[in-house]
This record gives C-alpha cells, structure tokens and sequence, in this order.
C-alpha cells in the first residue's frame, strides 16, 4: 500500500524461508508502487526487485513500524535463561 510495504530477502514469493521485512508508517515510492500493482495483476510471475542502496519509501513522520520475519524459531532476548548467551 503507499503506507507499507513487504520485503522479502529472496526471489520467493512466500514467507516461509528467508527473511522477510515489514514496514509500515512510511510513503512508498509511487514508481515502485505501480510497478508491483501492475506485476501483480499481471500474474506473479515477476515481481520488482530493488538493487543494493536504492530507496524504496521515506518515513512518513518521525517513526516507523518494523517487523522482521526469519524462517527460525520465534526466540524472545528476555527470556536469557533458556536460550541466550550474553558476552
């Protein structure tokens, strides 16, 4: 949407292995916008790729909503004693 976007690590259109980067609060580039509406319709079979460095949004106000996703175990860093191992 022009407020959120989805990133995907990998050449998969899945969720399932990867990671995957949710943002949210922030304006889209319209030009990258379109050109995923228009892949979309068009069937998936493509989708838009960004190259190393290129912007993709810009923050919307002065915070933005980030979600990372990996194809591990969900780990929470409060709970040290049954997992982490802190230097």
């Amino acid at each position: 949407t022009p407020e959120r976007i989805t990133l995907k690590y990998t050449r998969n259109d899945d969720v399932v292995h990867g990671f995957t980067l949710h943002l949210e609060d922030i304006c889209v580039d319209p030009e990258l916008l379109t050109l995923y509406e228009t892949m979309d319709a068009a069937g998936r079979s493509r989708l838009p790729a960004l190259r190393p460095g290129q912007p993709f949004a810009r923050a919307a106000s002065t915070a933005i909503g980030v979600a990372i996703r990996d194809s591990g175990t969900f780990m929470d860093p409060r709970s040290r004693k049954d997992w982490w191992r802190g230097r």
